[in-house]
């Protein structure tokens, strides 16, 4: 990129450390594929763009949160990040995907404004596309919050605040006026970017991805370079303890299979990776878009491992695909039925078979992959007949050679059908504790 064509704004995405309860093992460090989508974008936009990773600074660097008892973090310090974030930053723009992770977040924004006192501060993500005003709130060193899919609507952010020294006519935003007003602007479906194909591929900083691989991190089963990737953007389902519909919409799209085949490609010959591992919320619907899929990776002879580590559906999974994506590489392969009671799933609105996920599980298994079912229990209005079938479910599909049957307690996720239901009976109370 030649400085001379760059734009005037310098940008600084600032990425916090992971979160975690003491002896808890769940929370791996995995690369921040969203921060290098929206890096590729604005960079394509001739944006001059840092990103400070906490995470990928402080690999297995693990550190008590003083003021947060039982809670430590993964990744450098508060004053190492600050530290990093370059001194003419001109906007420093933070995500918060998950709830857990908002006090901490909110703590290093306070920091930063301290430091960056003229800096605009933007955040965005799922808990705050979902909670834009209680962070607001919560945090007045934070400016204005961006909603849904970020990579446009922070562009036109950028845009108007750099013509105009303001950033109220930008949309799919959320400000507080002067006198303490809460201003939302546009919304997340048309921030949406439709043809997903113009959206440049993620930038990896150089060294980035290679501090991972040197500490064998992985979202899904480890190889010696795996790269984050997506085949799709959205979610069409609308479970109700699912935060999409305000993140996403119910607007599913997936790639071209040309421009797939061509990332995986760059990438190898880029990287050498071994790997793909994929960070799509919904991976595979289309039996004929996976099928074309691996046809192309067999036509083209690409020799890689890839998995499905996020937890996906069943409906297109049949033996004709599953043993397409064995042959293609594919390892690892996650379902995610959540329930193992009609009435719960019904309730949920999780629309799903369960008879067709097990014979689909069960399928994948047979043909050599490792293979995981995610369960959850505790759903409110769920009766304990119902949470003795999830678990008799786990049972018999450990005995029947599921790899893993992790069961989880729900938590309601902002942003969800169940948690607004939850906070207007008032049995939520938004805090740190919470």
């Amino acid at each position: 990129m030649d400085n001379q064509d760059l734009k005037k704004l310098k940008v600084t995405l600032v990425r916090n450390p992971i979160v975690f309860s003491t002896g808890a093992q769940n929370n791996e460090a995995t690369p921040a594929i969203a921060y290098a989508y929206i890096g590729g974008y604005l960079r394509k936009k001739r944006y001059d763009v840092v990103i400070v990773d906490a995470i990928a600074e402080g690999l297995n660097k693990t550190w008590p949160l003083k003021k947060y008892p039982g809670f430590n973090c993964q990744g450098i310090t508060f004053d190492e990040i600050i530290s990093m974030i370059p001194k003419d930053s001109d906007v420093i723009a933070f995500s918060a995907m998950f709830s857990g992770e908002w006090p901490v977040l909110r703590d290093i924004i306070i920091e930063v404004r301290k430091n960056f006192p003229d800096a605009l501060l933007v955040a965005g993500g799922e808990h705050t596309t979902a909670m834009s005003e209680y962070c607001l709130r919560d945090c007045p060193a934070l400016d204005v919050c961006v909603r849904g899919e970020g990579e446009r609507t922070f562009y036109r952010l950028l845009e108007v605040f750099e013509k105009t020294g303001s950033f109220k006519e930008s949309d799919s935003i959320s400000y507080l006026e002067k006198d303490g007003s809460y201003r939302e602007i546009g919304n997340t479906l048309k921030s949406r970017i439709l043809d997903i194909d113009t959206i440049p591929w993620p930038y990896w900083p150089k060294g980035y991805l290679e501090k991972f691989w040197a500490a064998g991190k992985s979202y899904g089963i480890s190889s010696e370079r795996d790269m984050p990737f997506v085949f799709s953007r959205g979610c069409p389902y609308n479970c109700t303890f699912c935060s999409n519909s305000k993140m996403w919409t119910q607007k599913y799209v997936m790639r071209e299979i040309d421009d797939v085949i061509n990332e995986i490609k760059y990438y190898i010959k880029q990287y050498k990776i071994t790997s793909l591992q994929l960070y799509d919320l919904t991976a595979i619907l289309s039996k004929s878009w996976i099928i074309k899929m691996c046809q192309r990776l067999i036509e083209e002879d690409i020799k890689l491992k890839w998995s499905l580590p996020t937890g996906t559906r069943s409906e297109a999974l049949d033996e004709e695909v599953l043993t397409l994506l064995k042959q293609t590489g594919c390892n690892y392969i996650v379902y995610a039925p959540e329930s193992g009671s009609k009435k719960v799933l019904d309730m949920i609105k999780k629309r799903v078979n369960l008879n067709n996920l097990t014979k689909s599980a069960l399928t994948a298994k047979k043909l050599g992959m490792a293979c995981r079912i995610n369960l959850i229990i505790g759903f409110p209005g769920e009766k304990w007949k119902d949470i003795f079938k999830t678990i008799l479910y786990g049972i018999k599909m450990a005995v029947r050679g599921i790899d893993e049957v992790p069961l989880y307690i729900y938590s309601p996720y902002p942003g969800s059908e169940m948690f607004d239901e939850l906070m207007k009976d008032g049995k939520i109370k938004l805090n740190d504790d919470y």
